[in-house]
């Protein structure tokens, strides 16, 4: 997928956070958000998988074949990393560069959900873009 592209799926990906956050608002568990989020991109058209496997590999050696679990791949290309606390914290956006990494993903996006207003709570993760 083009730079273009993966940038358009974002925006995309944004676009319906907003839509959920603007019916929902803050306050919810994570599982509400991520589930309203794969129906709002399911929508549009757009492949979503919740909860995808992410292997970890270490050295060329798979260590185990579910090491964590991604919140939402779209379209195979974009890791969306949900969340619903009181404040982002550093860890938070090193577990999403943690899980392009290890799946060799080039963009991802962590959204808080518990914020009064979206765009405060949205940080974007790239790897090797």
């Amino acid at each position: 997928m083009t730079e273009a592209a993966l940038n358009k799926l974002a925006r995309q990906a944004l676009d319906c956070a907003f839509r959920v956050h603007k019916a929902l608002g803050p306050g919810l568990l994570e599982s509400a958000y991520k589930a309203c989020l794969a129906i709002e991109l399911r929508k549009l058209g757009l492949s979503v998988e919740i909860e995808f496997p992410c292997p970890l590999v270490y050295e060329g050696e798979k260590v185990c074949d579910v090491g964590y679990r991604m919140d939402l791949l779209v379209e195979q290309e974009l890791v969306l990393e949900i969340k619903a606390v009181e404040a982002l914290i550093p860890v938070h956006q090193a577990q999403l560069l943690s899980y392009l990494r290890l799946s060799n993903k080039r963009l991802g996006l962590l959204i808080n959900f518990n914020v009064p207003m979206l765009r405060d709570g949205i940080k974007r993760v790239v790897n090797q873009l």
